[in-house]
């Protein structure tokens, strides 16, 4: 495995650096100062963005404006929306953007992409591969940290683990790319059949890249097989800096329960809401309130769990 990857992840949280006035805001570090029964775990579990859906009709600077307005600190721009952030984009428009973010209170998290590399087709593989490679360079030159990618599906007539350690190999070589450029490879569980979450640490363990990554999300998968607690279990300690969510009440999911096991795991990164329908009403309004409801839960995890 290579050495010197220093990814926002559960490895590295031995380190802890207890900034809460970056991750929650003043009103929060004194808050816990003021209540011993606050565990210091989960304290930096930040609340964030995936512009799926909710976001896909802003352009950049309403995409900034709106997330500042609704305090979300950080967001991952899902390509094709109305943002307009792609490989396209000159050396000077990806200053800009760059630009943008740094001038604002919003962090670029990373590029949402739907690269996939279960394909037996040797060209759609290596497409797949050098889109992502793209992507990589793009995220690294407008202060990214990582870019999302996924694992889709089993093709029929394939050893299912054939696939598995395929997809991982490919992530390994994005690994070894992304490593020069100081990103994160965030392989979203993902997929019909491959989000289960045995074929996800299959996956990883065959890809075994220090700087590869799981975003956890947060599907109805995850509960099947042995439960949430035993899924989590198998990829907690490949966690990248970003998981998603797809809202607060807005499911049967058990919200609850997942953020209780993040803050155990004294998880370090953002979790994404990314909504599977639009919200009614000012969408602005409704981005605040699930931060607040969201970092509530936190908050609960936090005093019910014992250091």
């Amino acid at each position: 495995m290579r050495q010197g990857w220093q990814a926002f992840t559960p490895t590295t949280m031995s380190s802890r650096r207890h900034f809460l006035h970056t991750v929650l805001g003043t009103s929060a570090a004194a808050a816990f100062a003021a209540d011993s029964k606050l565990t210091y775990k989960g304290e930096n579990i930040q609340f964030g963005l995936v512009t799926y859906m909710w976001a896909a009709d802003w352009d950049l600077p309403t995409l900034i404006k709106n997330c500042e307005t609704a305090k979300v600190r950080g967001v991952e721009l899902r390509i094709d929306h109305a943002h307009k952030v792609s490989t396209d984009l000159t050396p000077e428009e990806r200053a800009a953007v760059r630009k943008q973010f740094e001038d604002s209170s919003v962090a670029l998290l990373g590029m949402g992409t739907n690269f996939e590399f279960h394909s037996p087709k040797e060209d759609e593989l290596k497409k797949n591969i050098d889109g992502a490679k793209k992507y990589i360079k793009l995220a690294h030159d407008l202060g990214a940290s990582g870019v999302k990618v996924k694992p889709n599906a089993l093709p029929k007539d394939v050893p299912v683990e054939k696939t598995l350690a395929q997809i991982g190999k490919s992530l390994a070589e994005l690994g070894d790319y992304a490593l020069g450029f100081g990103q994160e490879i965030r392989l979203e569980v993902h997929g019909k059949e491959t989000c289960e979450l045995p074929h996800i640490k299959t996956i990883m363990d065959a890809a075994d890249r220090d700087n590869v990554r799981v975003c956890w999300n947060s599907n109805d998968a995850d509960l099947t097989g042995a439960g949430l607690a035993a899924n989590f279990a198998l990829v907690k300690d490949r966690l990248g800096h970003t998981s998603h969510f797809r809202g607060v009440n807005q499911s049967d999911y058990p919200l609850d329960q997942l953020v209780k096991l993040l803050v155990e795991a004294d998880y370090e990164g953002h979790v994404l809401l990314e909504a599977h329908k639009l919200p009614a009403g000012d969408r602005v309004a409704a981005l605040a309130e699930q931060r607040e409801l969201f970092m509530n839960l936190v908050t609960e995890a936090r005093k019910a769990i014992k250091d």
